[in-house]
């Protein structure tokens, strides 16, 4: 009895790894066929699949290894395709780590392609879950104003939102890549290196849009554009299933070109193959310039503005006086009751619902900026909020939409120049790798901002009677880097100016080209058409041949636009020098922009001296690109 029960077990197991065997040398035998068809369709050459592997000059952009199937797979696309084919036909788990699970994207285009038959059957409950949470129907690119005093976002930051069924879009997701480092914690000089050389690793996250949403618009004070795109539902949740094959990897981060708004192209170009955005650069990725690029691939059906907590703000203390902004302000911070606020009965109801209302929106920015905390921010806000309800509803607020970012010129510039100083007549000849200088058309881009790395200005110059040997090339100017942020001062916000410079130029006691750096912080105001600026500036001088240079100088200038496309600025700063030398600087530019590429312009500069004094005259033209 024994000796049957036996044999019977035997002869199961026998069957089983019979049928084991059978069953894996007819997957392997599937896989072997499909290796053949795939060779001869050339499948590992087709762009869709090398975009799946985020392919550029032949290698995948993607750094994590756990990414790839194959060993060498991240430059042998060919064993990657066949590795995949050997996973979905060799499967071993048939839950939410089985390789249909993992690459959803990868196994729905090599099932078409293919026509793959007799896949295991698998169970992806995860990817599943959330393809229902997300419920995607369309998608929005969204572009986040820049943040000159953020290293990562002073060209702003672009991201993409999966829209659903809902009718709030705050209720949709966003999709993020940004690098895996808290700014909070970093010395912002190391962060800005590290994010230069790849130091960081960029990842993809996905989050609800309104967190997004609240951290740009609340917290960093960044206004918002949205751009909703034209795929089809389709594209997008072929987006999605992309999303999520590589939402756990990484890429190194590198902050001119494999960036936040670059990674979102590849996105881009996964959902609709068609369309080549990447090569719409090829040196530096800025964010604006992503959108202009989905803008030229003809990928935006329509557009919308979301005002920041700032600008909302601006748009109260427009409408109110001195005396009722300060009131608000009294008010949101709890020196004064609300009950004042309503008891000038000569105040219109209009009025005092713009007082509650600017107070409501003055307690959470206080909150925000740790002037209230969390329990008095409670009680004030409720307090504000009870009684402005009680005065019903009022008219819109109007909020000044600012020119669209679609408008700003692009990020690199040419320039040629014709100039007369001492009867010389000078040509000059600049390239500027990017970005936006104070006195340049600012349409689409953050009023009162600077920021340009590598902008190089060569002059060739044959005075008169000299012979051909005698003509020149010079360097005139270098600005490795110059940042500048005249941020307007009022009642609501009153932020520090501040401009920092380090480079090589000409503007010495001396007109010698030396080696320049200057650090210094001020204040700006409104003007109406323009804005108005001080600035106090200590620098510095440096030649290898001699005694460096130091001092500080006074500043003063403004910026005014008459009308749209025209542009003045002039500026004056007074020089003090460690060795009592004194200095006067004045330059005058009027601008005027043909079209979005091409501006020109008349500039004047006088550089008084200890010697002779210096007065320069320039034509100028720049072409941007």
């Amino acid at each position: 009895m024994l000796d049957g029960s036996l044999r019977q077990v035997f002869l199961s197991v026998k069957l089983f790894f019979f049928f084991f065997f059978f069953l894996h040398v007819t997957l392997w035998a599937d896989a072997a066929h499909y290796h053949r068809l795939a060779d001869e369709m050339k499948l590992d050459g087709e762009r869709y699949w090398q975009l799946l592997l985020h392919v550029s000059n032949g290698s995948s952009e993607i750094d994590d290894p756990e990414f790839f199937l194959s060993p060498s797979g991240k430059t042998d696309f060919k064993s990657e395709l066949h590795a995949t084919l050997d996973a979905l036909y060799g499967e071993t788990h048939f839950d939410d780590n089985a390789t249909a699970c993992r690459y959803p994207a990868r196994t729905a285009w090599l099932r078409e392609q293919l026509d793959l038959q007799g896949l295991p059957d698998v169970t992806c409950n995860e990817y599943d879950t959330l393809v229902r949470k997300i419920d995607p129907r369309s998608v929005t690119l969204v572009f986040a104003d820049a943040h000159i005093n953020s290293p990562a976002s002073m060209f702003g930051h672009t991201f993409l939102r999966i829209d659903s069924a809902y009718e709030s879009k705050l209720l949709s997701h966003a999709i993020n890549y940004a690098a895996n480092a808290d700014q909070s914690k970093e010395n912002g000089v190391v962060f800005a290196i590290k994010g230069l050389f790849g130091g960081y690793p960029g990842i993809y996250s996905l989050l609800p849009y309104y967190e997004k949403l609240s951290e740009y618009k609340s917290t960093e004070q960044r206004d918002i554009w949205e751009y909703e795109l034209n795929l089809s539902e389709e594209e997008v949740r072929r987006m999605v299933a992309h999303i999520w094959e590589i939402h756990a990897t990484y890429s190194w981060y590198y902050f001119f070109d494999e960036n936040c708004s670059y990674h979102m192209l590849w996105l881009l170009e996964v959902a609709r193959p068609s369309v080549h955005l990447r090569e719409h650069f090829w040196y530096q990725v800025i964010p604006p310039e992503t959108v202009m690029a989905v803008e030229a691939e003809g990928l935006i059906a329509k557009n919308r503005f979301r005002p920041s907590k700032r600008s909302l703000l601006l748009a109260y203390e427009t409408e109110l006086s001195k005396e009722e902004r300060l009131l608000a302000m009294s008010v949101a911070l709890g020196k004064q009751p609300v009950a004042a606020l309503l008891a000038d009965t000569k105040r219109s109801l209009q009025q005092q619902q713009r007082l509650l209302e600017a107070a409501a929106e003055l307690c959470e920015y206080y909150l925000i900026e740790h002037r209230l905390s969390k329990e008095r921010y409670l009680e004030r806000f409720q307090e504000i909020l009870k009684a402005r309800a009680a005065l019903g509803h009022s008219e819109p607020l109007h909020v000044k939409v600012p020119p669209n970012p679609l408008q700003a010129h692009p990020s690199s510039r040419l320039s040629y120049a014709l100039g007369s100083s001492k009867g010389d007549l000078t040509h000059y000849f600049g390239v500027r790798a990017s970005y936006q200088a104070i006195g340049e058309a600012d349409e689409g881009l953050l009023e009162g901002t600077q920021i340009e790395f590598f902008d190089l200005l060569l002059r060739y110059t044959r005075e008169p009677g000299m012979d051909q040997q005698a003509k020149r090339i010079e360097l005139e100017q270098l600005s490795v880097v110059s940042l500048s942020s005249l941020a307007m001062r009022g009642d609501f916000f009153t932020p520090f100016s501040w401009r920092m410079r380090l480079g090589w130029d000409r503007d010495g006691v001396d007109a010698r080209l030396r080696a320049h750096v200057r650090l210094g912080a001020g204040r700006a105001w409104d003007v109406g058409a323009g804005y108005a600026y001080a600035l106090a500036e200590p620098f510095a001088y440096y030649d290898v041949n001699e005694a460096h240079q130091a001092g500080v100088m006074g500043s003063v200038g403004a910026l005014v636009r008459p009308v749209q496309g025209w542009y003045s600025a002039l500026e004056y700063g007074y020089r003090f020098y460690h060795d009592g030398a004194r200095q006067h600087l004045l330059k005058v530019t009027q601008r005027a922009a043909l079209r979005r590429d091409l501006t020109l312009g008349v500039e004047y500069r006088f550089i008084g001296r200890d010697g002779p004094d210096e007065n320069r005259f320039k034509a100028l033209v720049d072409y941007y690109f």
